[in-house]
């Protein structure tokens, strides 16, 4: 596996200058930003990436106002209290994306919500608290405790609210494959550890958050 300098000067060259290279990179949210956001947001960006996933998402997000009326703008404490009955209506209602399993999960993560916040103060200490540097620590965290929140959604819904984190996408995993890191896409504990390993040495080298360095890995592919 070759260091930070290889990447750094990779995507210089292919974008040309430092400033067209940075103008590319997300930038994270900061532990008191990520404490800042409130319960309820949590859940809504929660509920947001369940019904993006397998569907275009601007289909979901010109949908969402009415998803913020019926779910009571995602407040987890009166969410948490929809009955199976209450769900059932919904699935009436064309303003929304009717998949039952998918309105199940809102509710489901509300108790989650509500769980994480009485055990750490709130769902954004969770969240701010966790190191970077076991961000697949985070992953299955939300994937066990959570609804519909495995595979990409977790490090998707991460990326999301802002929390510093690695997305594994094809493009990310072929670039891995290429440095030698994994021979295969990331899905045991194992292969997810080297992972975390080659990304902390480079967080480690360059002090650039995940985020950006999973950006700029993806960008070594050719296509």
């Amino acid at each position: 596996m070759r260091d930070y300098r290889w990447l750094h000067e990779y995507c210089l060259n292919r974008f040309g200058s430092v400033e067209a290279l940075e103008a590319r990179l997300p930038q994270p949210r900061g532990e008191v930003e990520l404490r800042a956001v409130t319960d309820d947001r949590y859940l809504s960006l929660m509920a947001l990436r369940v019904f993006r996933a397998g569907l275009k998402h601007s289909l979901v997000d010109a949908k969402w106002p009415a998803f913020e009326e019926v779910f009571f703008g995602f407040d987890p404490q009166k969410v948490v209290l929809m009955s199976a009955e209450h769900l059932e209506r919904l699935m009436q209602d064309t303003r929304l994306i009717r998949h039952l399993g998918k309105l199940k999960s809102v509710p489901r993560n509300a108790q989650f919500v509500l769980d994480a916040a009485r055990e750490k103060g709130s769902f954004g200490a969770l969240v701010a608290d966790w190191p970077v540097t076991d961000i697949v620590g985070l992953w299955k965290y939300l994937a066990r405790h959570g609804n519909q929140l495995g595979g990409l959604s977790a490090p998707r819904f991460l990326r999301m609210v802002g929390k510093d984190t690695f997305i594994p996408t094809d493009d990310m995993v072929a670039a891995l494959k290429a440095q030698g890191v994994i021979d295969k896409a990331p899905t045991s504990q194992k292969d997810l550890a080297q992972v975390q390993a080659a990304f902390n040495q480079w967080h480690a080298e360059s002090g650039r958050p995940l985020c950006q360095l999973s950006v700029m890995l993806a960008h070594t592919v050719n296509h």
